[in-house]
């Protein structure tokens, strides 16, 4: 058996249905040590600073941490209205005692190609960031997306981008196995990563460059992801953090037996693991 052990986390989207309270709750039942807010789970949404304080005290109670609030799309397409909604979810994860933001680059299919204003744009927008998480005394999660028509599909290209203007200390990579199998990408960045998102997919008909959110399940044996052998170099390599579960899938989200659901695959993922 290994020495290595793997701290689980609960992003809410393993179930959009649940209440925050009881996104709590349900973390604990299947031994959880931390949990990821959301702002696009309809009803479910972190909204405001009360309510974001009274989940932060009820996870504190529970001995949870609330790793991150996911999320400020598109980070890299700055303007005033980024920055407004910067400086709103900082408050909202200062409020809730999150470690962190999770930020996503434009998935839309533009700034696709690779040149001197792009990178520009990309330092700027994480310099900009830095000031407002700075202020809020909260960390940064920069999370490439694989899709093809990603404008950041490449960890080493958010690296370059934050070592540029001196960041380390504010900024670090969420690995997502879904994104860096979409991606392609061999790299991996252990100890530049502060948080990890696990899924899987199975339907064997789907190319990775098909591949889209609503693919996304829990993992299990018929994973195609890779997500055992992204782990076990996470782990090898020093990453101490959270694992947290990440699944779109309808069918998770309609599961008849969500905590069953999930503790068979955190099972499964020790099991091969070894921790």
């Amino acid at each position: 058996m290994s020495s290595k052990t793997i701290k689980f986390g609960f992003n809410h989207m393993v179930s959009p249905s649940l209440t925050p309270g009881a996104l709590l709750t349900t973390a604990v039942k299947v031994g959880a040590v931390a949990v990821e807010l959301r702002n696009d789970v309809g009803d479910n949404s972190v909204k405001d600073v009360d309510a974001a304080r009274d989940i932060g005290g009820k996870a504190a109670d529970l001995g949870l941490s609330i790793r991150s609030i996911n999320a400020l799309y598109p980070f890299n397409v700055w303007n005033d209205e980024r920055a407004r909604q910067a400086e709103a979810l900082a408050k909202l994860a200062r409020a809730s005692r999150a470690e962190g933001l999770v930020v996503c680059p434009l998935n839309e299919g533009k700034l696709l190609e690779d040149t001197p204003e792009k990178a520009a744009g990309l330092r700027a927008a994480l310099t900009a960031l830095r000031d407002i998480l700075g202020e809020y005394g909260i960390k940064g999660f920069v999370e490439p997306l694989g899709f093809p028509v990603s404008s950041l599909r490449f960890k080493r290209e958010a690296l370059a981008a934050i070592d540029a203007i001196g960041a380390a200390d504010t900024f670090s990579l969420v690995h997502d196995t879904f994104h860096h199998a979409g991606a392609g990408e061999k790299e991996i960045f252990a100890k530049r990563t502060g948080l990890v998102h696990i899924s899987g997919l199975e339907d064997p008909s789907i190319g990775f460059d098909d591949m889209l959110d609503g693919h996304r399940v829990l993992v299990g044996p018929k994973d195609r992801l890779g997500n055992i052998e992204q782990l076990r170099v996470l782990l090898d390599d020093g990453y101490d953090g959270i694992v947290s579960f990440e699944p779109f899938a309808k069918e998770v989200h309609d599961s008849p037996d969500p905590i069953g659901a999930i503790r068979r695959s955190m099972d499964y993922v020790r099991q091969q693991l070894g921790v």
